[in-house]
């Protein structure tokens, strides 16, 4: 498996996607994840720009991991503007039975977005009903004060921090921050609504315009102080069952774990 990414030779690209020592992870999904998939990214030439190029993958572990003293659930690496993370399939079954908004995403892709693809990482898109529930609020919501706050308690790291410091300092608050903000409250609206998570956004020019700082800092808050009305009203309304599906979302780990095991062990 040979991913592109724009950059990074055909080497590099797959020792990102090692345990470390150079033994290739058993990837079962990956896609990029963030500005690119919502239709939001600014190239880093533009002068407002502090976007990273993000990509999530999805790995199925040795069987030491699940048997033995196998502790490794994710690997983060940062190689100029690519930022990757990938999880192992138990802990990222696990985020999304908290319906964790970035690993959610994950199942909603267009197309265009996902890098790679097996039978088992098709399994998990097909099954993405499993994760459909009310938790989408405490969720969502949680993610977006979270965000609130950041707009104006500043920490400034990796790719492009001293560029968004002085975005900061010029605007008076964090507006990608800001963007994120209104971005989770509107994805959560439509998901408590509709039961379906819309990553490639429609508001993206709107979402562009206020990571360029096009919003003043009361007009963000404004807009959020709507939107979290809103989401709560979606959230008492919302036809969604209470809570993920445990039952099914065990069965379809075990399911998955079992025939990649059997299927590795035919070839030995």
């Amino acid at each position: 498996m040979i991913m592109n990414l724009k950059g990074l030779s055909d080497e590099k690209t797959k020792e990102l996607f090692t345990d470390g020592n150079n033994n290739p992870l058993n990837i079962v999904l990956s896609g990029y994840r963030g500005s690119i998939a919502h239709g939001t990214y600014l190239p880093s030439n533009k002068p407002n720009s502090t976007d990273d190029k993000d990509v999530m993958g999805i790995f199925i572990a040795p069987k030491n991991h699940y048997l033995g003293f196998g502790k490794r659930e994710v690997y983060e690496r940062q190689v100029q503007e690519w930022d990757i993370i990938l999880y192992e399939l138990r802990k990222f079954v696990g985020l999304l039975l908290k319906c964790n908004p970035n690993v959610m995403m994950m199942l909603w892709l267009p197309e265009k977005y996902y890098l790679s693809r097996n039978k088992y990482g098709q399994l998990l898109i097909d099954n993405r009903d499993i994760f459909v529930s009310k938790h989408a609020y405490h969720s969502f919501s949680g993610y977006a004060y979270g965000q609130f706050k950041r707009m104006t308690h500043f920490k400034f790291e990796g790719y492009m921090g001293e560029k968004r410091k002085k975005l900061v300092e010029k605007f008076g608050f964090d507006c990608k921050n800001g963007a994120h903000l209104i971005r989770l409250l509107k994805m959560g609206i439509e998901f408590l609504t509709e039961g379906v998570l819309y990553v490639e956004r429609e508001d993206a020019p709107q979402l562009i315009s206020i990571k360029n700082g096009e919003w003043t800092l009361e007009q963000v808050k404004r807009e959020a102080e709507k939107l979290f009305g809103l989401a709560e009203q979606a959230y008492i309304h919302s036809t969604l069952k209470d809570k993920p599906d445990y039952n099914r979302a065990e069965e379809l780990l075990m399911r998955i774990l079992e025939d990649n095991f059997n299927e590795t062990s035919s070839k030995d």
